[in-house]
């Protein structure tokens, strides 16, 4: 039997045991290693406030309708998407992975997981690499499609605003590109940390006028490219009024309910700012051809083993499996003291 941490209401979690499936021959068995708590997405789900909780999603149209049978109800069986695991059991077939592979991959806050082989072939950490670099894969993923969607050019500036795991990655990505990146966030632990890993400046609105200051440091032309991380419309706000004229301003974070604080009258208008979303379940058309989610989730790892981007420290909090409960209750109680958490399950 394997043992899965589901949401069971809002703000409840439970352990669940379900059965470990006996191998089909093209099959391989994972055990998990490790697994990243998304301090986004999941929290949506574990406070009961992702839209796909209160609302129907109508794939014909792609709008939310008002429903009262919710596309997701509870319990939620299946978080956690960032996973590492090695493999401990190959299927009749399988004669080309040996047991002890470390592989990386989206399969949910669980002991165990039985994939396909040609899924797992697409997912291997190179042996001798952290393992830990694994837990980025689709969070770093979301961090490389959000650079790709505000065409990040070689000599631009390029704000961030929000230094939460994604924040810290795009800025990590938006330097590697060639751009000269301005971080900021309220908290200074953050803002040291993303110093440390190469912002080139760091700003806390609560000691400087943010916009202000962009303008400031780029002779008064504002940021190329704005990134919006942090999940605010106040911050959205200010990112528009710190973006150059027809600057680009990326939109990441999911704004929870109404987005209070948004003036759409004033710099968006008059200095023809561009906003763009960007989301993992899709990439900048123009790319589609070429990229997808599996390969921003590979390119997320293979970065990492160069050292174009370094996310190990931005692991701050873990826990044994049998306390990933209270890993959830501090983001949940203080998500300003924790970037990235992570669930230990042992070897």
């Amino acid at each position: 039997m394997g043992r899965a941490l589901v949401v069971a209401g809002p703000r409840q979690l439970a352990y669940e045991d379900y059965p470990d499936p006996v191998l089909k021959p093209d099959e391989v068995r994972i055990q998990t290693l490790l697994s990243g708590i998304s301090a986004g997405t999941e929290m949506t789900q574990y406070r009961g406030t992702n839209p796909y909780m209160n609302k129907r999603w109508d794939d014909a149209t792609r709008l939310y309708v008002a429903s009262d049978t919710p596309s997701w109800t509870y319990p939620v069986p299946n978080i956690g998407y960032e996973e590492v695991g090695k493999v401990v059991e190959v299927g009749s077939a399988v004669n080309d992975l040996a047991p002890g592979t470390r592989v990386f991959g989206p399969w949910w806050h669980r002991t165990h997981y039985v994939a396909p082989i040609d899924w797992v072939r697409q997912r291997i950490i190179p042996p001798g690499a952290d393992p830990r670099i694994g837990i980025f894969s689709h969070i770093g993923a979301v961090g490389l499609n959000g650079v790709h969607d505000g065409r990040v050019r070689i000599g631009e500036t390029v704000a961030v605003f929000g230094l939460g795991t994604p924040g810290q990655i795009v800025a990590q990505a938006a330097r590697a590109s060639g751009a000269r990146v301005i971080a900021v966030d309220l908290l200074d632990a953050r803002l040291e940390m993303a110093k440390q890993l190469g912002a080139h400046i760091t700003l806390n609105p609560r000691r400087v006028p943010v916009a202000e200051e962009i303008k400031r440091l780029t002779d008064n032309r504002g940021a190329d490219v704005v990134f919006e991380v942090a999940g605010s419309s106040v911050a959205l706000n200010e990112a528009i009024r710190a973006a150059a004229y027809s600057g680009r301003v990326v939109a990441m974070g999911a704004l929870q309910n109404e987005a209070r604080g948004l003036y759409l009258s004033e710099e968006f208008h008059h200095n023809r700012v561009n906003i763009v979303c960007s989301q993992i379940s899709g990439v900048d058309p123009e790319l589609k051809y070429r990229w997808d989610k599996l390969r921003l989730q590979q390119s997320a790892v293979r970065l990492q083993i160069d050292g174009t981007l370094n996310l190990i420290p931005l692991i701050t909090h873990r826990a044994p499996f049998d306390r990933a409960i209270e890993l959830f209750e501090l983001i949940d109680r203080a998500p300003e003291s924790v970037v990235q958490a992570v669930i230990e399950f042992g070897d």
